[in-house]
């Protein structure tokens, strides 16, 4: 299926607006889909968290790029795309893309946007991790 010592880009996607237990049970999920994985995180621009929650994240994309970035398990850090989602996904032309149990926007017609680009990539749905305890919108009315 891969070359012995091909790593197998896998791609994740979210906000990580401040990083708790179930985001690195997220990371560390994705990572172990293949024992010589490389782990892509795509970071969400501000603007699109606003349009997808409602608000803009506590941190900006920079900021949340810098903080992701200095995980160890993760291998590359981007921003997504402004416009769509398909554009950094074309760029970085991961062999799977890991979504979370929760995230539902623009991933309904993600695998038939990804062909329509001639693009198969093997899309995996990863498990929650507490998810009654460890989502930002629940950690933020505990605060």
């Amino acid at each position: 299926m891969f070359e012995k010592n091909k790593k197998t880009k896998i791609m994740i996607f979210g906000t990580f607006d401040g990083l708790h237990k179930g985001h690195l049970n997220f990371f560390k999920q994705a990572k172990s889909i293949t024992p010589n994985s490389f782990l892509i995180v795509s970071i969400a621009r501000d603007e699109n968290v606003r349009r997808i929650k409602g608000e803009y994240p506590v941190l900006n994309e920079k900021e949340r790029r810098l903080l992701v970035r200095k995980l160890t398990m993760i291998d590359k850090v981007v921003l997504s795309g402004i416009r769509d989602h398909i554009s950094h996904i074309l760029r970085e032309c991961p062999d799977i893309i890991a979504l979370g149990y929760d995230q539902e926007a623009y991933t309904e017609n993600l695998k038939k946007d990804l062909k329509n680009k001639g693009l198969l990539i093997k899309i995996v749905r990863l498990k929650p991790y507490r998810e009654k305890v460890y989502k930002n919108n629940l950690l933020k009315i505990k605060r």
